[in-house]
This record gives C-alpha cells, structure tokens and sequence, in this order.
C-alpha cells in the first residue's frame, strides 16, 4: 500500500497521507513522495488548487516518536540536523515556493510535525473530530518543523508560546475561535466541503490567484511602499492576460468566465 495518494479531477490536486494504521506518522518514503507531489502539482498545467488531507482517522501525527530514542543513538548532532534538512524540512521549503492555493483538510489528530505540517497551508478546514496539539515539548524537545515560525503568525505570540510551552490539545471549535483553522464543518461534510472551496477557487483566474498569493505572503515582509510598488508591476502585467479580457467580456454579456490561464 503507497504511503501516500496523488490524484488530480477537475484542475485539483489532492494529496492524501496514506498510512491510517500509524495515524499517518511520516516516514523518509512518504516525506519524499509528499515533496514530489507538491512539485508535480505545481508544475502542472492543469492544477490550479492543491488539497492535503489523510486517511483514516488522522491527519499526521508527526514523526515516529518511538524511533527517537534509537536515532539518538545512532546520529551525531550534525547528522540529525541534515536528517531534518535533508527529509522533514524539504516539505516547509516546497511549500514556501507553491504559489498555488493549498488547502488543507484536517481530518483528525494533528499533533507535532504533523500539526507544523497543517499549519504550512493557506487555507484549513478542519473536521469537527480534528485536535491540534504542539507535544514536542512532552518528549523534551522544541518544533522542530516551522511550529515556531508559522503559529505567532497564525495565532499571535502570546497564544501560540502558550501552545509551544504547554502542549495542550486544542479542539476543533477552539482552533477556529483562535484563527488556527478557517472553517469547522461535521466530519461528513470535510471533504466535499473543502472540494467545494476548491473547486470555486479552480474555476477562478489562476494567474491572478497566483499573483495574489505571492503579494499576500511577500507583503509581510515588505514596507507599504515597497508592497504597493511591487503591486504596480503585477498589476500591469495580469492587465494584459486574456483572462483579464474574458473576465470582462463574461460580465458585460452576462455569463460566467472561463479561464484559460494566460
């Protein structure tokens, strides 16, 4: 049985982690399957949303605790920070280069790497059975895979220190109260209603979603100058997209736009 699922229907990708039995915990097989799905989805022409999700009753529960101990004994302190370069970090890093819209449908349990894993997409949607929990610091480590980064930005820093000191379980209602998630829907309606999104971004234009989500991201770090400088430029060139012309061709007649993506 593959570790991990690719499937692509109507211009979305949906990436699944595939190892129900382990609570889909991640191996070096599956990390490196997950880093080439990413790749493929973003080369493709006819991808134009990403979905994550797991089987069974799981998102991920991170990396395989109970090797830990083993890989202590074996790795030196260097090896394992090119383990984690090399393996673990090799998703974060992808992901930051994606500028197509990822959604992530938080089917279960998310705890550790696999919490830092959920927290790397633009958009979640979580199942109402769907608990979140930072627990490196139950085995006497710190996050390990972009925790650290992603959640202040998330949640704000007070609340997410809090998340990183303790490692408490946050359910699913109080994940949408704080922001962490977007939406909270039965665990029935996850995955058509994460499809549904999908879908609706799929059908819009994708040069200016891509353009939007790199402006979004980009305009963190930038001063407002620079953002509405940079905005200026990416302006004038989806102005001259056929897209563009067909996004105002379908309003004046009166019917919905097909997009090309040019």
């Amino acid at each position: 049985m593959s570790e991990l699922l690719f499937d692509v229907s109507e211009r979305i990708a949906t990436i699944t982690l595939n190892s129900p039995e382990k609570l889909n915990a991640f191996t070096t097989d599956m990390l490196l399957a997950w880093g080439d799905a990413l790749l493929e989805a973003q080369r493709r022409d006819d991808v134009r949303v990403i979905v994550l999700t797991g089987a069974g009753r799981a998102f991920c529960s991170g990396g395989d605790v109970g090797s830990i101990g083993e890989r202590r004994e074996a790795e030196n302190a260097y090896m394992r920070k090119v383990s984690l370069s090399e393996r673990v970090h090799r998703i974060p890093l992808i992901m930051e280069t994606l500028d197509k819209p990822v959604i992530v449908a938080v089917n279960g349990v998310a705890t550790g790497a696999g919490m830092d894993m959920a927290l790397m997409g633009d958009i979640r949607i979580a199942s109402s059975t769907a608990r979140f929990a930072e627990t490196y610091i139950r085995i006497g480590i710190m996050a390990g895979d972009g925790g650290a980064w992603y959640l202040p930005r998330l949640v704000g820093m007070p609340r997410a220190l809090e998340l990183l000191w303790t490692g408490r379980f946050v359910e699913a209602e109080e994940a949408e109260r704080i922001g962490l998630v977007n939406h909270v829907v039965p665990e029935a309606e996850l995955m058509p209603r994460t499809m549904e999104m999908a879908g609706k971004i799929a059908n819009g234009p994708p040069l200016a979603i891509r353009m939007m989500k790199r402006a979004a991201y980009q305009g963190v770090d930038l001063s407002l100058r620079a953002h509405l400088d940079q905005v200026s430029s990416h302006m004038g060139a989806i102005f001259s997209t056929e897209d563009h012309k067909e996004a105002l061709a379908a309003f004046r007649e009166k019917r919905a736009p097909v997009f090309v993506g040019r």
